[in-house]
């Protein structure tokens, strides 16, 4: 009888402890990574690769699917066909909802401003979702590129001297552009730099904050840069819960330290991760604000060849949990 109940009570306490330590391991077990965790696609805006594409669509976009991306945002057509991209993707088993077409074309580029049931058929064979205006346009009165200005120079030029009604332009563009669209079964979204942050002369609203407040949110969406959101010195959370509803997309863009808040169109980029953004905490607001689409990008300089820092980027968040 005591053999039997010593025997009963080594019985429950192994049970316990095998117990014990199953919840231990369930405990100490590696969190799921946020992209995997939330079934969401790693993609990449193939704009990192400066004109890698254009060379070689097809090595190129297998090169990215190989580093573990599963979607890509086009920075434009480089000039090939719909059906040459379509097919490209396909062949390399990624996929395109988003690409950045221009306000205004240059040549037989697509344009937001030229023929716009050609950029939907366009769209429609690529499986496009989203349209994003990839920068604001420049009046007119404003004139062009000085002697030995380059284009970021300028950029950041004449955004200083937007004034509000600059801003309501480029939103009634948008409007009437987003409209058009919407009706063909695409979104159209804006996507930010910094200048967009500089407060307007003779206030304090800055161009962005115009550009939210009369935009309508069923027509335009937000691309959110959230580089160059910190570039401008501000906090990407803070702007995606000042603003529900309104970001649909991100690009998941880090920078050094070096940085100093500016609207002046300037960063010192950097892989994402090996920056100064907190992905941790971007990265869960941002898909809690109904952002699906979320696409690496990097700014020129580069430390290292664009594929392999588009790789860094990739392993880092292909890890990245929260």
């Amino acid at each position: 009888m005591i053999t039997m109940r010593t025997s009963r009570r080594a019985f429950i306490g192994g049970a316990a402890a095998l117990a014990g330590l199953g919840l231990a391991r369930l405990s100490t077990a590696a969190p799921t990574p946020f992209f995997k965790g939330n079934g969401l696609p790693i993609g990449l805006q193939l704009y990192t690769l400066g004109d890698l594409a254009q060379k070689d669509l097809p090595g190129t976009l297998t090169a990215v699917a190989d580093m573990g991306y599963r979607a890509v945002e086009l920075p434009g057509f480089y000039g090939y066909t719909a059906g040459d991209l379509a097919a490209a993707l396909k062949a390399a088993g990624l996929v395109c909802e988003s690409a950045h077409i221009n306000a205004q074309g240059r040549g037989p580029a697509p344009s937001l401003s030229g023929d716009l049931d050609a950029l939907v058929r366009d769209a429609h064979t690529i499986g496009l979702k989203f349209i994003v205006m990839p920068m604001f346009t420049v009046p007119a009165r404003l004139g062009g590129l000085q002697a030995g200005e380059g284009f970021g120079d300028f950029l950041a030029r004449v955004a200083a001297q937007f004034t509000a009604d600059d801003w309501k332009a480029q939103a009634a563009f948008l409007n009437e552009k987003g409209a058009a669209l919407k009706k063909a079964g695409l979104q159209l979204a804006y996507h930010n730099h910094n200048p967009e942050f500089a407060a307007v002369a003779g206030g304090t609203a800055t161009g962005y904050d115009i550009l939210l407040a009369e935009t309508d949110p069923d027509l335009v969406k937000m691309e959110m840069d959230a580089g160059w959101v910190a570039a401008a010195g501000l906090d990407p959370v803070a702007l995606l819960q000042a603003h529900p509803g309104r970001f649909r997309l991100m690009h998941v863009k880090d920078l050094k330290a070096g940085t100093a808040p500016n609207t002046r169109l300037k960063m010192d980029p950097t892989e994402v991760g090996g920056g100064t953004l907190d992905w941790h905490r971007i990265l869960p607001v941002a898909h809690a604000a109904g952002i699906n689409h979320f696409y690496v990008e990097q700014e020129p300089p580069f430390a290292r060849p664009r594929l392999e820092a588009a790789r860094l980027s990739a392993d880092y968040l292909g890890k990245l949990a929260v």
